[in-house]
């Protein structure tokens, strides 16, 4: 008897830099989320489509819940949040190496409202010593009733099989809501964009990151092997501009060489990108630029 095909929808949540966007670009097979190890590289809500023959899973990786100290931290925290109401299965995604920490009681006061499965996943389980898992899962498994406890290593891929099979087996009989040759719900400009601030990311550090957002402001495609890309790095100060831009523009210059090859990557063809640095004083305390830039509870 054929098996009855299952689809839906799974919101992965934790702190920041637990590994929620590795597991996700570990689960597709490509590169849809940016990886940094810097807190709160995820902003928005990213969907991340995982079809097969008997199943299709929509992983969604969230923002890493921490105490906002602006705007775009209010919207950050609220997003994850929001999606723990409309799921067929959460992931509750915590670091090995740091253990139990005061941003996972909040998040355990959210899922306790919640009627969904809980899975926990114990990541960078490769990072300690195996006598420290189990008292690990003693603390945390009386914190809530959750459904599965897997340890994995996102980074590697170990257990994620299994991950994936327990998952199914919790999804109810349903349709294919995407089509099975798409990866993620997310246009190719936001993710082109993305590639720019993971490197801003990479070669920044102290207040810069988190104060920068990347608009893609033109794509032109001049033969069909050229795409012609401008790209806009938004910053709030002076001098986070300057930090960006480097002496003899030599920081910009490393920023969009190596954008440029990642996208190349993914367009497939040779790109030109003109990347340019404006000032925004305060953008992530104002409203308007917020939703203009995009953050606005998708």
């Amino acid at each position: 008897m054929e098996s009855e095909h299952v689809s839906g929808f799974v919101t992965i949540i934790g702190r920041p830099n637990v590994g929620k966007s590795t597991l996700m670009n570990q689960i597709i097979g490509e590169k849809i989320s940016i990886i940094s190890d810097k807190i709160q590289t995820t902003r928005h809500t990213i969907h991340g489509i995982l079809s097969e023959e008997d199943a299709q899973i929509i992983f969604i990786d969230t923002p890493g819940i921490h105490k906002p100290k602006h705007r775009l931290g209010d919207y950050m925290v609220d997003v994850s949040i929001q999606t723990l109401n409309d799921v067929d299965v959460i992931l509750f995604m915590i670091n090995a190496k740091e253990g139990y920490g005061k941003g996972d009681e909040f998040i355990l006061e959210q899922l306790s409202r919640v009627d969904s499965p809980v899975f926990l996943l114990i990541n960078k389980v490769d990072l300690i010593h195996p006598d420290e898992l189990f008292p690990l899962i003693e603390q945390y498994k009386d914190k809530c009733d959750f459904e599965e406890i897997i340890p994995i290593s996102a980074l590697n891929g170990n257990n994620v099989n299994t991950a994936i099979s327990y998952i199914k087996s919790h999804l109810p009989a349903g349709p294919k809501y995407y089509d099975e040759n798409q990866i993620t719900n997310k246009s190719e400009r936001f993710l082109l964009s993305e590639l720019i601030r993971e490197k801003v990311l990479t070669h920044t550090k102290e207040e810069v990151p988190h104060s920068i957002n990347v608009m893609i402001e033109s794509m032109e495609e001049r033969n069909k092997q050229t795409v012609y890309i401008q790209a806009l790095i938004i910053t709030e100060r002076k001098s986070q501009k300057g930090i960006l831009i480097g002496k003899n523009g030599k920081m910009l210059k490393k920023i969009g060489q190596e954008a440029r090859v990642e996208m190349e990557e993914v367009l497939g063809k040779k790109v030109f990108l003109d990347l340019w640095v404006k000032i925004q004083k305060d953008w992530r305390n104002r409203q308007s630029l917020l939703t203009q830039y995009g953050f606005n509870n998708d």
